[in-house]
C-alpha cells in the first residue's frame, strides 16, 4: 500500500515535470517582469512621505501584488515607474492565464489532455518496460510490472480497447498508435527502454515490433508472446530474443519477470506469493564464489534445486561450494532474484 501511495506521487510528479516544461516560456515571462519591477522600485522609487526607498522584500511584493491590481506602494511620481502600474497587470495575469491556470486544470483533469500529453509523459522515462498491447494478457502484465516497482509505458492501437484508462489511471502513459510504426516506438522512448514486451494477439506483429524495436536500441531486451512453439524455437534461435507462450494466466507474471533481465524458465503464483524458477550462471567476479549452497539460500532467502559445474549434473547439498561458471537453478521470488543478480554481477 505504501508503495502504491509512493507510485502515485512519483506520478504526480511526473505530470508536474511535464506542465512546466510545457509552460516554461510563460513562466520566464511572469517571473521576469517581476524581477525587472523589483529591481526599478529597489532602485529609483522613493516615498513621498519618508524619502525612504523600500527594502528588496518590499519591491518584489509590490511587484508581484500589482499582477493582481493589488497596490502596496502609493502611485509613484516618475513616469517609468507609472508604466509598470499598468504594464505588470497585463503581462502578469495574461502569463499567469497561460501557465498556473493551464498546470491547475490539467492537474485536476488530465482525460482532456490528449494525445501529446501522454507522449511528453512518456518522454520523461528512462530504464522503463515498454507493452505493447493492452488486451488481457499486456494489461495484467503492466500490472505485475508495476508491483515490481517498474516504470512501464504502454502502446496501444485501438483507443476503445477497455484498459486503456484503467493504465492511465495507475498512471502509466499509454500512447493510442500502431506499435509496427518505428515513430510509435520513439514516441514511447525505445531508445531509453530497458525492455519491450510485444503482447497483442498476432504472433507476427509481435515478431514485427521485436525486430524493429531490436533496430532502434541494439541493446533492449525483447520479450516476444508467442503462440507457435515452432516458430518460437526459430525466433529465439536466430534473434536471440526471448520468446514466451502466452496459454494461461501465468504468461503476464513470466513477461514481466523476464523483462527486468532475470533468466526465468517458469514462474507460478503459491497463494498470493509469485515465484520464479531461475538459472543463474555463477560469473568470475562474482560475490558468489566460493559461497556453499546452504549460504546462498539463507543469505538470499531462496530454494537451490539444481547445479551444474563442468563435470556435469548433480543434487545440490548444503557444503556444496560454488566456483566461476557453475550453474544453478533457484526457485525465488522477484526480490530475492533481483539482489542475488545483482552480487553475482558485482
Amino acid at each position: 500500500m505504501r508503495w502504491w501511495i509512493r507510485h502515485t506521487l512519483w506520478a504526480q510528479w511526473r505530470d508536474l515535470r511535464v506542465l512546466l516544461h510545457e509552460t516554461r516560456f510563460a513562466l520566464l515571462i511572469f517571473l521576469g517582469i517581476n524581477l525587472f519591477g523589483m529591481v526599478l522600485f529597489r532602485l529609483f522609487y522613493t516615498s513621498a512621505e519618508t524619502g525612504q526607498t523600500p527594502d528588496w522584500g518590499t519591491a518584489f511584493f509590490a511587484t508581484f501584488a500589482l499582477n493582481f491590481f493589488e497596490t502596496v506602494l502609493p502611485f509613484p511620481p516618475q513616469w517609468y515607474l507609472r508604466i509598470l502600474y499598468f504594464l505588470v497587470p497585463i503581462i502578469g495575469l495574461s502569463a499567469v492565464a497561460d501557465s498556473v491556470l493551464k498546470i491547475w486544470t490539467a492537474l485536476v483533469n488530465k482525460h482532456e489532455r490528449g494525445e501529446k500529453w501522454q507522449v511528453a509523459m512518456a518522454s520523461t522515462f528512462n530504464k522503463h518496460v515498454i507493452v505493447c498491447g493492452l488486451g488481457k494478457v499486456g494489461f495484467r502484465t503492466v500490472e505485475e510490472l508495476l508491483k515490481f516497482r517498474r516504470d512501464v509505458v504502454a502502446i496501444e492501437l485501438d483507443e476503445k480497447c477497455a484498459f486503456v484508462e484503467q493504465a492511465r489511471t495507475l498512471g502509466v502513459p499509454v500512447i493510442i498508435a500502431d506499435a509496427r510504426r518505428p515513430d510509435s516506438l520513439r514516441k514511447a522512448g525505445v531508445e531509453r527502454a530497458d525492455s519491450i514486451i510485444p503482447a497483442t494477439d498476432i504472433e507476427l506483429t509481435n515478431l514485427d515490433i521485436a525486430l524493429d524495436a531490436r533496430e532502434l536500441n541494439p541493446k533492449i531486451k525483447v520479450v516476444l508472446r508467442m503462440f507457435d512453439p515452432d516458430l518460437a524455437r526459430r525466433v529465439e534461435s536466430g534473434f536471440g530474443i526471448r520468446t514466451t507462450f502466452s496459454t494461461s494466466a501465468l504468461a503476464a507474471p513470466v513477461f514481466a519477470a523476464a523483462a527486468m533481465r532475470l533468466d526465468v524458465k517458469h514462474s507460478f503464483y503459491v497463494g498470493k506469493t509469485l515465484l520464479n524458477v531461475s538459472e543463474i550462471k555463477i560469473q568470475p567476479n562474482s560475490n558468489l564464489v566460493g559461497m556453499n549452497i546452504d549460504q546462498v539460500e539463507q543469505k538470499y532467502n531462496l530454494s537451490v534445486v539444481h547445479y551444474q559445474n563442468s563435470k556435469g549434473d548433480s543434487q545440490p547439498t548444503p557444503t556444496q561450494r560454488l566456483h566461476a561458471n557453475d550453474a544453478i537453478l533457484v526457485v525465488a521470488s522477484v526480490s530475492a532474484l533481483e539482489k542475488i543478480s545483482k552480487e553475482n554481477d558485482a
